[in-house]
């Protein structure tokens, strides 16, 4: 008996054994549906009805700010000059011996702005010594408010450096506030998801997945930096009424069942949320084989950022690096610049203000 029960139980763990193999055949697929599920199960949790579609897209422009230094330059252009509350994004890509100049002292009031690195380093400074040093994968939120005076310079000259600058604009009750910086280093940053879902997401303001980002802001609004694997895909909701966008900055696939491809952004037409797919490895080999493909990923997927907020509706005066809501106003940060007050020396732009 004793051997006959022996016997039963080496069958069944020699079945176990078994099912374990052939269930871990199919674990990359079983994520991917697995992360598809909680994305649509979010979706139609919240209600999400109204895809957006594409209203336009914009195509960078280069060109030179700072010292030099050689840009791509989506809102903030003729082709798409403001996008409320979105004044500006740059996107910087080039050696970083190529941006040894940087950009040396320069004045900031009545917005904010956000410096997102994908490589190298690059260190701010301001008039009254506050520094820090943002790395691969770091954020830096500043809030000018009242004033700034700062630069931001890359640190090292090898290797490349890789990365963005937006410019949010400020309600007026807010473009007077004391400044504020917020330095995130990547590992501040939380990830939703894996390289082997196909999904990741980086989420740096609002919420996906269940997850928040660590940027406070004053004007409520997501940013996220999403990255899908081929034949990954993504949903996020984005609240009906605000503004939006996508900027495509390496590979290519849809979102929003619009073509998206490097140095593009996407601007987002109403509705309550978006949707993007990258293509499956096969049919991006055959699609980089035809010659249709300008990734830099050799078509082995899609990266963006996704970036939306609640307008501010209030009119917008903007004279290079002030923006106020009146010319008065801006005669008013030009005289306090020429006559050394612009930034408080009191004020502490490390330790938040209550809003």
């Amino acid at each position: 008996k004793h051997f006959k029960d022996s016997r039963h139980a080496s069958e069944a763990q020699t079945n176990i054994t078994n099912r374990n193999k052939e269930s871990s055949l199919p674990q990359k697929q079983l994520l991917v549906f697995a992360v598809l599920i909680l994305q649509y199960t979010t979706m139609a949790a919240a209600n999400l009805t109204n895809l957006r579609s594409i209203a336009r897209v914009v195509k960078g422009q280069k060109m030179k700010e700072g010292a030099g230094v050689m840009i791509c330059r989506t809102v903030g252009t003729g082709a798409l000059r403001n996008m409320d509350p979105y004044l500006m994004l740059d996107e910087l890509k080039l050696p970083a011996k190529a941006a040894f100049a940087g950009f040396p002292d320069h004045p900031h009031r009545g917005f904010e702005t956000c410096s997102i690195m994908l490589e190298g380093q690059m260190e701010h400074r301001d008039s009254q010594g506050n520094h820090g040093i943002i790395g691969p994968g770091g954020v830096q939120w500043m809030t000018a408010g009242r004033g700034i005076i700062h630069s931001e310079m890359p640190r090292g000259t090898d290797g490349m450096l890789w990365g963005f600058q937006l410019w949010i604009n400020l309600p007026r009750k807010d473009k007077m506030c004391k400044p504020r910086y917020q330095d995130y280093q990547k590992s501040d940053i939380p990830v939703v998801g894996a390289p082997d879902s196909g999904c990741s997401v980086r989420v740096m303001a609002g919420r996906h997945g269940g997850v928040e980002g660590p940027i406070r802001m004053r004007n409520p609004g997501l940013l996220m930096d999403v990255r899908l694997g081929p034949g990954g895909s993504f949903v996020q909701e984005v609240p009906q009424g605000w503004n939006g966008f996508a900027y495509v900055y390496d590979g290519e696939g849809l979102i929003c069942g619009s073509r998206a491809q490097p140095e593009h952004a996407l601007v987002l037409g109403p509705g309550d949320h978006v949707v993007a797919s990258a293509p499956a490895a096969a049919a991006a080999a055959a699609a980089g084989a035809g010659g249709n493909s300008s990734s830099s990923t050799g078509g082995s997927g899609l990266r963006f950022l996704l970036i939306a907020g609640q307008p501010i509706g209030e009119p917008i005066v903007q004279h290079g690096p002030f923006v106020m809501n009146t010319e008065q106003e801006i005669y008013e940060a030009f005289r306090d610049y020429q006559t050394g007050r612009l930034q408080n020396p009191s004020d502490n732009p490390w330790q938040a203000e209550e809003l």
